[in-house]
C-alpha cells in the first residue's frame, strides 16, 4: 500500500519564545497524513530527518512518543529515526463522530536537554465498513383494502464511513406492488419510504417478501439488504363454498351410533375469523332427519346418531349451510342425499306351538314330539329360511315340514333311557341372506324308564372257600347285582332258590340279606362231612313285571388240622400197651413190628410221620419216619435187657400238628415157641373187640339221630305254605323251565350222592407173620367219625360201588399177602 506523508513546518517566533522562556528550547508542529487500517510495521515517516535530528542523539537523549488523549498506535524506531505504525489504526474507533477531518496527536520528548516536539498524524478514511441496516427483517401489516400510492416508512440503513464512501443510494427488490422513493436530508443523508403501486388480494398473496439493498458510494462500492416481510391483512370478501352443490352417499342400515357417514368440508378463501366456518342444518331439514344423523358444527362431520331400518326409509335428504364468523358473516349451502343399503338385520323366529317334555324310553318310532313354526321378518332371500336339528346325525329325532313354515319334530329310532336319560334338542333356523342369520331353540327332554332290564351279576359264578368249624352266622360273602333301571325298577331283593340236599333244605344251611345281598352261613361245617355246597341265588327287581337273573355259588369248605392221628397198628386196647415177643436170635434188619396211624384229614394235615419218642436202647432199634416200620439196627447181646420199651410217636404235618403215641413192650425169649394148628386165632377173634363194640354202638346212635332228623324235617315241609305261583313273562318263560329243569335233574341226584371219606378210613392193615406157616390176619378197626361226608355236587358213583371198591380193595390186599 502505498503512503503518503506531507510533513508541515510552521515557524511561530511567538511561540518558540514562549517554550524557550519554559523549557529552554523551542518547539515546532508537524504533520502527517496516513490512511487507516495500515499494517503494524508499516513506515510512517522520518522524524530525525525531518526535525532536524542526529539518529545518534534519538538514542542518547532517551526520546519517547507521548500519545495524548489516545492510545499509542506508533512508536519511534531509535536507530533509524523512523516512525512506524505499531498497532492498526481504525478511524472509526478514534473519531466516532461523523466529521470528514480525524487527528491522533502526539508529542516527541528528548532529555539532555530537554526538547519537545508536537506531532499531528492526520487518519484519513477508507471504505472498510459496508452499510448496515438496524433491523435485518422488517414487518408490515398491509390490509388488502389499502389504496394506491400509500406509503409505508422503513428502517434507513448506516455506514460508518464518510465522505463518498457513506451511503450513496437504496434498491428495491423486483415487485409489481410495491416500489421505494429516496429522500436526501439537511445532512445529506438518505431516506427510503415504501410505497403501494399495485391493488393487494390476500387470497392471491396473503404475504409478499422484499429484499432492500443499501449502497456506498465508495470504490470498490459495498452494500447491505434487509428483508421487507408485508402481511396482507384479510377482509371478508369470500364466500364460504363448497366442493359441490350436492352429495351423495350409501350408508348400510343399522350402521352403529357414531359412524360416519361423510365429513363436509366448505372452503373460505378469508382467514382468521372471516374463514372458521359453523355448520348446520337448514329449515329444509326434516326433524326425523335431524333426530337419525347428528352435524358436528366445527368439523361438518355427519354421524349416524338412531337406528337406521331400511324397512321404514330407503333414503334421507339434509341440506347443511356452512357459515363464516365474520362481522357480516357469509354462508354457502350443499345438498346430501343418504342412500340406506338393506342388509339382512332381522333373525329368523322359531316358535314352539306344542311339546312334550317327556317320553317313555318304549315309544314307537314316528311319536310326535313337538310342532313349531318358523319366520323372517325381512323379505326376499334375506326372508327365506330353513330349519334344521343341530348334532342332527347322533339324534334319534327328525323334522317333518307339515305345511308352509310348520315343522314337526318325530322320534325317529329307538330310545333307550339307560344309554341316554335326557336329550337337549336344539332347533336351528337360518335364512339365505348375505350374511346368513340363524336362531336356536332348545327343547329339553326327558325319557322315562320302563323296567325292560334284567339285573344282572358281575361274574355268572361265585366261588366262596370257607374255612370248616367256622361260626354260625358268619358273613361269607356280598353278592351285587346291577340293574341299570331308576327308582322300584332298580330295588332289588335277593333270595336262594330253595333246593335240598340229602333232605337238607339250602335255606337251613345259608341266609342271604335280601336287601344287600349279604350271604351268611347258618351252621358250622366240618370238612370231614361236607366239602362241597352248590345252589343257586336270585336277584328280583321291583319293576312290573318284575325281572330277575340268578347266579351260580359255590361254596367249597376249606380243611384244618382238627383231627388228631389215629393208630390202628398194632392194636391195643385203649390205653394198653403192645406187647411183642421176639427171639434174642433175632438178625440185624429184621421187622420187630409196623407202626401205622390214619388221620380224617386230608393233604398236609393228614400227611404223618413216626418217630420214637422214648426208647430204651437206641442204638438196638430203628423207625422208619415214614412208614413207620420197626427193625432191628443189630443182633441183641448178653448184657442187653430181656425186655425193651419203645414209645412211639404219631404226627401230622398240619398247623399246630396234632399227634398219637403208643408204647411198645418187647420181651425176648431164648427160643421161639411153635404155634400148632389149635394155638391160631381165626379171623372173628379180632373182629369182636371191646372197640369194635363201642363202634357199633356209635354207629347206630348216629344213625338214629339222623332218621330222627330226617322224620322232622319232613314234618316241617308238609306244614310249609304252597307258595303262590308267579307270572313269568314269555320272554323269561324259557329260560326258568330251563333253569328249574336242572335244579329238578340236580335234585335228583342228591340221593345217589352219599358217598364215602377219604381212603385212610376204608383202607386195612394187614401184618402178615408167619408163624409155622400159617398167617394169622388182624381186622383193621374204622375209628368213630371217620365215616362218611356229604357232598352236593352229583357224582355218578353211588354207595353199593364205594361198598364194592372198598371190598376189593380187601380182596386185593390181602392176595398180596405171602
Amino acid at each position: 500500500m502505498a503512503l503518503f506523508v506531507a510533513p508541515v513546518r510552521t515557524r511561530s517566533f511567538v511561540s518558540a519564545f514562549a517554550f524557550v522562556a519554559l523549557w529552554g528550547c523551542a518547539l515546532s508542529i508537524t504533520r502527517y497524513s496516513v490512511p487507516e487500517e495500515m499494517e503494524e510495521g508499516s513506515f510512517v515517516a522520518n522524524l530525525a530527518t525531518d526535525l532536524g535530528l542526529d539518529v545518534r542523539s534519538l538514542v542518547q537523549r532517551s526520546a519517547k512518543l507521548d500519545v495524548i488523549h489516545s492510545k499509542n498506535y506508533l512508536d519511534i524506531n531509535k536507530e533509524t529515526g523512523e516512525l512506524i505504525i505499531r498497532e492498526k489504526i481504525d478511524r472509526e474507533s478514534i473519531c466516532t463522530s461523523k466529521t470528514t477531518s480525524c487527528f491522533l496527536k502526539m508529542d516527541v520528548i528528548l532529555e539532555n536537554p530537554i526538547r519537545i516536539f508536537n506531532i499531528e498524524l492526520e487518519i484519513m478514511d477508507i471504505n472498510d465498513n459496508a452499510p448496515l441496516f438496524r433491523r435485518k427483517t422488517m414487518h408490515l401489516d398491509v390490509t388488502e383494502a389499502t389504496p394506491r400510492g400509500e406509503r409505508f416508512s422503513l428502517t434507513n440503513a448506516v455506514d460508518a464511513d464518510v465522505g463518498a464512501n457513506s451511503i450513496y443510494t437504496y434498491f428495491l427488490s423486483e415487485s409489481e406492488f410495491f416500489a421505494i422513493e429516496i429522500q436526501t436530508g439537511s445532512d445529506g443523508s438518505k431516506y427510503v419510504d415504501l410505497m403501494l403501486v399495485g391493488t393487494l388480494d390476500r387470497e392471491e398473496h396473503s404475504a409478499h417478501n422484499l429484499i432492500l439493498t443499501a449502497v456506498d458510494g465508495g470504490v470498490p462500492p459495498r452494500s447491505g439488504t434487509a428483508s421487507i416481510i408485508i402481511n396482507v391483512v384479510d377482509i371478508n370478501d369470500n364466500t364460504p363454498q363448497f366442493s359441490q352443490p350436492v352429495f351423495s352417499v350409501n350408508l348400510t342400515e343399522n350402521a352403529a351410533a357414531g359412524t360416519v357417514v361423510m365429513t363436509l368440508n366448505a372452503t373460505d378463501l378469508d382467514e382468521g375469523a372471516n374463514a372458521e366456518l359453523v355448520y348446520s342444518y337448514t329449515l329444509y331439514t326434516s326433524e326425523k332427519t335431524q333426530e337419525l344423523f347428528s352435524l358436528d358444527p366445527t368439523t361438518g362431520e355427519i354421524k349416524v346418531k338412531g337406528v337406521i331400518d331400511y324397512e321404514e326409509s330407503h333414503s334421507f335428504e339434509m341440506y347443511v349451510q356452512a357459515q363464516d364468523r365474520g362481522a357480516i358473516p357469509l354462508s354457502g349451502h350443499c345438498k346430501v342425499m343418504v342412500f340406506v343399503t338393506d342388509l339382512n338385520d332381522n333373525y329368523p323366529e322359531v316358535t314352539i306351538k306344542s311339546v312334550k317334555s317327556a317320553l317313555t324310553e318304549n315309544v314307537p318310532v314316528g311319536t310326535l314330539i313337538a310342532v313349531v313354526t318358523v319366520r323372517d321378518r325381512d323379505s326376499g332371500k334375506n326372508g327365506e329360511v330353513e330349519l334344521s336339528l343341530s348334532q342332527q346325525q347322533s339324534l334319534p329325532f327328525l323334522l317333518n315340514k307339515s305345511k308352509e313354515g310348520y315343522f314337526e319334530l318325530l322320534v325317529s329310532k329307538p330310545l333307550d333311557r339307560e344309554i341316554v336319560s335326557k336329550y337337549e334338542v336344539t332347533l336351528r333356523v337360518t335364512d339365505r341372506g348375505s350374511p346368513r342369520l340363524f336362531e336356536d331353540e332348545t327343547i329339553t327332554l326327558e325319557i322315562l324308564d320302563i323296567n325292560d332290564n334284567a339285573p344282572t351279576f358281575s361274574q355268572s359264578l361265585y366261588t366262596i372257600h370257607v374255612e370248616e368249624n367256622n361260626l354260625p352266622g358268619a358273613l361269607l360273602t356280598s353278592l351285587s347285582a346291577f340293574d341299570p333301571d331308576l327308582n322300584e325298577n332298580q330295588y332289588l331283593v335277593y333270595f336262594i332258590m330253595e333246593k335240598e340236599i340229602v333232605n337238607t333244605s339250602m335255606s337251613m344251611l345259608f341266609s342271604i340279606n335280601p336287601e344287600n345281598g349279604n350271604l351268611y352261613a347258618l351252621k358250622t361245617f366240618d370238612y370231614e362231612r361236607e366239602r362241597e355246597f352248590l345252589f343257586h341265588i336270585e336277584a328280583r327287581d321291583s319293576g312290573s313285571p318284575p325281572l330277575s337273573s340268578n347266579v351260580t355259588v359255590q361254596i367249597i369248605i376249606l380243611d384244618q388240622n382238627d383231627n388228631t392221628p389215629i393208630i390202628v397198628s398194632p392194636w391195643r386196647a385203649q390205653g394198653s400197651v403192645v406187647e411183642q415177643v421176639i427171639p434174642r436170635s433175632t438178625e440185624k434188619g429184621h421187622l420187630i413190628t409196623k407202626v401205622i396211624a390214619i388221620d380224617a384229614d386230608s393233604e398236609q394235615n393228614a400227611r404223618v410221620t413216626y418217630q420214637l419218642l422214648q426208647v430204651t436202647d437206641s442204638t438196638l432199634f430203628s423207625l422208619d419216619q415214614y412208614n413207620g416200620e420197626i427193625r432191628t439196627m443189630r443182633m441183641f447181646s448178653y448184657r442187653d435187657p430181656r425186655i425193651q420199651r419203645l414209645v412211639i410217636v404219631a404226627k401230622d404235618n398240619g398247623a399246630p400238628a396234632l399227634s398219637a403215641t403208643v408204647t411198645v413192650k418187647i420181651t425176648t425169649i431164648e427160643h421161639a415157641m411153635p404155634f400148632s394148628e389149635t394155638t391160631e386165632l381165626p379171623l372173628e377173634y379180632d373182629v369182636f373187640t371191646d372197640l369194635n363194640l363201642y363202634l357199633v354202638i356209635g354207629l347206630g346212635a348216629v344213625s338214629f339221630l339222623l332218621l330222627i332228623t330226617i322224620l322232622v324235617i319232613i314234618v316241617l315241609k308238609c306244614q310249609k305254605p304252597k307258595p303262590k305261583p308267579i307270572k313269568i313273562p314269555p320272554a323269561n318263560r324259557n329260560s326258568v323251565i330251563s333253569r328249574n329243569s336242572m335244579i329238578s335233574q340236580r335234585s335228583s341226584t342228591i340221593a345217589d350222592s352219599t358217598l364215602i371219606s377219604s381212603d385212610a378210613y376204608w383202607y386195612s392193615l394187614f401184618l402178615a407173620e408167619t408163624r409155622k406157616g400159617k398167617v394169622v390176619v388182624r381186622q383193621p378197626i374204622i375209628p368213630k367219625g371217620a365215616g362218611y361226608f356229604v357232598s352236593s355236587i352229583p357224582r355218578s358213583i353211588g354207595p353199593s360201588e364205594t361198598s364194592d371198591s372198598r371190598a376189593s380193595t380187601l380182596e386185593e390186599a390181602r392176595r398180596e399177602l405171602p
